[in-house]
């Protein structure tokens, strides 16, 4: 067993990504790898055949390494649900709900299932390639940390610095980094690299013998930007395409950036067909009166992002845009808000309460305490169709008796009597080509039949390599075997 782990000097500066191409590339050498995240916080989720959840990027990762996903690759997931509250999965499984104030004390006490789920991991494979949340630099969050160097420390992971050389200010953020570690946090670092460079290397290379000098760690690469990395599914951000339009024919297919947006990366294989344009429409804007389809994603409360809706007026764009003949997907929360009501008796996703839907489905949803989450697969608009359920609540109503899809456990979801609303829990379900295909044929679009596995996995090879170019490789496996066996 051999490990290494990538930390950041900030958030977003391409770790899941790295590590990602990196498992790819480990693998292609034949190395048995796999991906870890003692801690992610995001509302992105995939469910492992076991029955669990973990970060979106861990199941990524793990598809690099052409191995299922599994729960011990992302022991703690937190998802926030409000401003400061979020629910908290270990193992793969909801163990309440959590204060910013008082997770600070809990994380404590989840070190050791971490370093259980790591050790499972290890003992079954050659190498562990874990990946950081954040930044050690933020040394206001460093007592009870289980996410970055509390974790390195504890398993006696050697760690690798990733500065994004792309927002500027590379060389103060990797040698500032160093200066405010204490000494041993800065001992687990034992080298750096640099990401999503653009343009002529040679012009860094003073910058980059500046890093290495002021630092005292050695530099294992500078990566250029890694362009097949918008073919990956998304995890943490929404590139928002302000008020774009449909051009050369492209068909304009839009989705309200709702405040608690989850698994935004069920739009991801939108993007690669070449008649449609997506648009995420941020707060402040106006859902497109041109829109062939608009779609409302899944939602952590589903309640609050209602009345944000709402708050936008989206809500009068969506009833107008029905009225014009257009069609709506509502997909897990967005399938709820698209009913006559939501209750929450239990205060599953805040304040227990209920509110009116928008009465475009005849369904009624109550959020309940069981989260469904489990693998699906079945046909759904005449087509074969796989993905995931992943939710807290019941719908039930007259148009469930048309349903969505017919899965191998039952039916799922609702579509209108006028068959312009279509409501699902189903996430991951617009990978399926030929779902993709019946869905757009509705709204007058022809499907390219892009095989969006294929692309997301000729994808990761084409990063591998350019890791395998830019990155000393060798040297990070060398590294990596010193970590304890």
């Amino acid at each position: 067993m051999a490990a290494l782990m990538l930390q950041g000097t900030g958030s977003d500066v391409g770790k899941s990504v790295l590590v990602a191409g990196l498992c790819r590339a480990l693998a292609n050498r034949g190395l048995r790898v796999r991906p870890f995240k003692p801690q992610n916080m995001s509302n992105n989720a995939a469910v492992t055949e076991d029955g669990g959840e973990i970060g979106r990027a861990q199941a990524l990762q793990a598809l690099a390494c052409r191995v299922a996903p599994h729960t011990d690759m992302n022991p703690v997931l937190l998802k926030p649900q409000a401003d400061r509250t979020s629910q908290l999965v270990v193992h793969g499984k909801v163990r309440g709900t959590l204060h910013a104030g008082n997770y600070r004390e809990a994380r404590k006490a989840l070190l050791g299932e971490v370093l259980t789920s790591y050790h499972r991991l290890s003992a079954a494979c050659d190498l562990v390639l874990v990946e950081g949340a954040g930044s050690p630099a933020e040394i206001n969050l460093r007592a009870g940390d289980i996410a970055n160097m509390g974790f390195a420390r504890a398993a006696k992971v050697p760690v690798i610095l990733v500065g994004d050389i792309d927002r500027g200010g590379v060389i103060a953020a990797v040698v500032g980094t160093r200066a405010v570690l204490d000494a041993e946090d800065a001992a687990m670092i034992r080298g750096f690299l640099i990401n999503k460079f653009r343009g002529d290397p040679a012009l860094f290379s003073d910058g980059y013998a500046q890093i290495e000098e002021r630092s005292g760690w050695r530099g294992y690469g500078l990566i250029p930007w890694l362009r097949d990395a918008s073919r990956l599914p998304s995890e943490d951000a929404v590139v928002l395409e302000r008020g774009a339009k449909a051009e050369g024919g492209r068909m304009l297919i839009a989705c309200p950036m709702l405040p608690r947006i989850a698994n935004f990366d069920d739009l991801d294989p939108l993007k690669l067909e070449p008649g449609v344009t997506l648009a995420m429409i941020p707060p402040g804007r106006p859902l497109p009166g041109d829109a062939a389809l608009v779609i409302l994603p899944g939602s952590k409360a589903t309640i609050a992002d209602l009345a944000a809706l709402r708050e936008q007026g989206w809500d009068i764009d969506l009833l107008a845009h029905h009225r014009r003949g257009g069609a709506i997907l509502g997909i897990c929360g967005g399938y709820q808000m698209l009913g006559r009501t939501i209750t929450d008796p239990h205060g599953i996703e805040g304040p227990a309460g209920s509110a009116p839907g928008l009465g475009l489905l005849d369904v009624d949803t109550e959020l309940t305490r069981e989260k469904a989450l489990r693998p699906a697969r079945g046909t759904a608009l005449g087509a074969e169709i796989h993905g995931y359920e992943m939710h807290m609540g019941v719908t039930s109503g007259p148009d469930t008796a048309h349903p969505f899809a017919t899965l191998d456990t039952g039916s799922d979801g609702a579509i209108a009597q006028d068959g312009r609303v279509f409501g699902t829990y189903l996430h991951g379900l617009l990978a399926s080509t030929e779902l993709r295909r019946a869905l757009l044929a509705r709204i007058g679009i022809a499907s390219s039949g892009m095989d969006y596995a294929a692309s997301v996995d000729t994808a990761l090879d084409a990063i591998a390599a350019e890791l395998e170019t830019h990155v000393d490789i060798p040297a990070l496996i060398a590294l990596a075997q010193e970590a304890p066996r």
